[in-house]
């Protein structure tokens, strides 16, 4: 019945397991649902496929939200509507300081709020930061994995493109990557009282000082170290949400 189904995700309002990992491309919640134990597909609605499984005994929702804040929040909102209270984001982004290399993980402790959608609801002032045990359960399945990660802040910045407005630089600010979704999931979660955090895979490099075109040829997210990269992410946000579980049981 439809009234059984939540309105824009289209997936069941009770029933699926506290606890997630949320993507952007639904075919990449496809490629980490077939790291579960008996997954199955709950629903594909839009851009919203939404998987449930487990993984080393714990169940999981793993979720794809699309491109951008806007659409990724809607989500965000319907899984905890739906009973979701631990969410960890599995990305990629671009890299904004020297030192993080193509297929390297990020490990975001805060974002920077240019999303485009929370500044309609929250004063510019309230800030969007991850949950301190999302944090250390992402470096502890980052590290215990052999993965090349970092931590820092990340600029969640609504335009993928360039266009004729000039972008507000963050040099010197010491941010780690930029992406698109992060800070729309943090904020949601400050303000429902659940717990979240992000994890992202490099796929290139956005600082305009690190950028070299020529060698480089621009901009390419699908070459095998950027591959090699998601496989590890897949990994450590799944052993990051059995490290939550069980932190929850202790």
């Amino acid at each position: 019945m439809t009234q059984d189904l939540l309105p824009i995700t289209r997936i069941p309002r009770t029933g699926l397991p506290a606890h997630a990992v949320v993507v952007g491309d639904p075919a990449r919640a496809g490629v980490v649902a077939a790291l579960l134990d008996g997954a199955e597909e709950v629903s594909y609605h839009r851009e919203y496929r939404v998987f449930s499984g487990s993984w080393k005994g714990v169940p999981v929702v793993v979720a794809s939200h699309g491109v951008g804040a806007p659409g990724a929040i809607l989500l965000f909102q319907e899984l905890a509507d739906a009973g979701v209270r631990v969410f960890l984001r599995f990305g990629t982004a671009g890299a904004m300081r020297p030192g993080i290399g193509d297929g390297d993980l990020v490990i975001a402790e805060a974002a920077v709020r240019d999303d485009g959608v929370t500044h309609q609801l929250l004063p510019p002032e309230y800030p969007a930061v991850a949950a301190p045990e999302a944090v250390f359960a992402l470096q502890r399945a980052a590290r215990e994995s052999g993965a090349p990660h970092h931590r820092g802040v990340v600029w969640t910045r609504a335009a993928f493109q360039p266009g004729l407005l000039p972008l507000f630089s963050y040099d010197g600010a010491g941010l780690a990557a930029i992406e698109m979704e992060l800070s729309a999931l943090l904020v949601t979660a400050s303000l429902r009282g659940l717990v979240a955090g992000g994890v992202l895979v490099v796929d290139g490099v956005n600082a305009d000082e690190l950028v070299d075109e020529e060698a480089t040829g621009g901009y390419d997210p699908h070459r095998a170290v950027v591959a090699a990269g998601v496989e590890r992410g897949a990994v450590v946000s799944l052993e990051a949400l059995r490290l939550l579980a069980a932190g929850e049981q202790s």
